[in-house]
């Protein structure tokens, strides 16, 4: 499209630091290579991985822009080599490996799904980056199926009130924990089965009591450290463990001969780093499984709050303070 300006606006730090480093910078606007596409964005999510990578801990991967951000919803507005034109015009919302805290961003075709009525901008914006990491972790690695019951911890961060909506859509029974009365309250609301206040709670007991002895299939852990022997703890036979991050511990201590004993599984995964491959099955999975229920307005991610891209700061203050129920999201608007 001729109309299209050559520079926008982003957030690109010149080096790490706290909050006050995201501010609004022109930055060149992004050509679509082969296989991409050109998104004039609309929304993008806020994730814990763009805190951690503004901090320093978390670079993109090699070739990934340096602007922040794994997720937008926007429309289509120029295409790479061998896209399909139809998807010119198009609304859709993407993960992307970063880039996406700007006016405009680049995303494989493989990897936008299509934005339907059912859904806004910005609720669009909110669901790639944790549906594609609990569908791809609790569904496929943790094998989760109807009737399972399962533990996740932070129960009301974005990862946890996605996990909650899948689980009710897809016939789990699950159990959270959160870190106080006012957050196990929402998560009961939005759904979750029962919520534990792990400051007041000792979860490994709590979850025997709510099983019966007989413990969950599945833990989804974001804790790690000692979170980790303390969850194979709330597993019963044959269960299986999935760590998708360690913000409470890099390393942990396990009972080997139990996870013998018992023929427990250790997985775990990241997402950012897998290749535009493996994405685009999950998206093609993702659409065909799990986008259906967003067409039909069952699948919508729990929003916090929206901030305006040149409030980026505060949206990752907010983010730090954990307070959040749900996601928040930056608009360009």
């Amino acid at each position: 499209m001729t109309d299209r300006p050559s520079t926008m606006l982003a957030i690109d730090p010149e080096a790490p630091g706290g909050p006050e480093v995201l501010v609004p910078a022109e930055r060149p606007v992004p050509a679509p290579a082969a296989g991409e596409v050109l998104v004039r964005v609309a929304a993008a999510g806020v994730n814990r991985p763009d805190v951690l990578q503004r901090l320093g801990g978390y670079p993109p991967p090699p070739g990934a822009p340096s602007t922040l951000g794994l997720e937008f919803a926007g429309e289509v507005v120029a295409l790479g080599d061998d896209v399909d034109a139809a998807l010119l015009g198009q609304k859709v919302c993407a993960l992307v490996a970063g880039g996406a805290y700007a006016e405009y961003a680049v995303a494989p075709a493989g990897q936008c799904l299509p934005v339907p009525d059912a859904l806004s901008m910005v609720e669009a914006a909110a669901l790639p980056e944790t549906l594609y990491t609990v569908w791809t972790n609790l569904f496929e690695r943790a094998f989760a199926v109807e009737g399972d019951t399962v533990l996740v911890h932070g129960g009301t961060s974005g990862i946890g009130t996605t996990a909650i909506t899948l689980a009710n859509l897809f016939g789990l029974e699950i159990i959270v924990t959160v870190g106080s009365d006012e957050k196990a309250a929402a998560a009961l609301r939005l759904g979750a089965d029962h919520a534990i206040n792990y400051r007041t709670e000792d979860f490994v007991e709590r979850v025997k009591e709510i099983t019966g002895g007989k413990g969950c299939a599945a833990v989804l852990d974001m804790v790690g450290g000692d979170y980790v022997p303390r969850n194979l703890k709330c597993l019963a036979e044959d269960g299986r463990h999935v760590s998708i991050a360690v913000q409470g511990g890099a390393t942990a201590t396990i009972p080997i001969f139990d996870i013998m004993r018992r023929r427990l599984t250790l997985t775990g995964s990241t997402l950012r780093a897998r290749d535009a491959g493996f994405k685009t099955l999950v998206t093609d999975e993702i659409a065909r499984t799990v986008w259906p229920h967003a067409a039909s307005g069952k699948l919508k991610p729990v929003i916090d709050r929206t901030f305006p891209l040149a409030q980026a700061a505060d949206a990752h203050r907010r983010m730090e303070a954990g307070d959040h129920v749900g996601k928040i999201v930056l608009t360009m608007a």
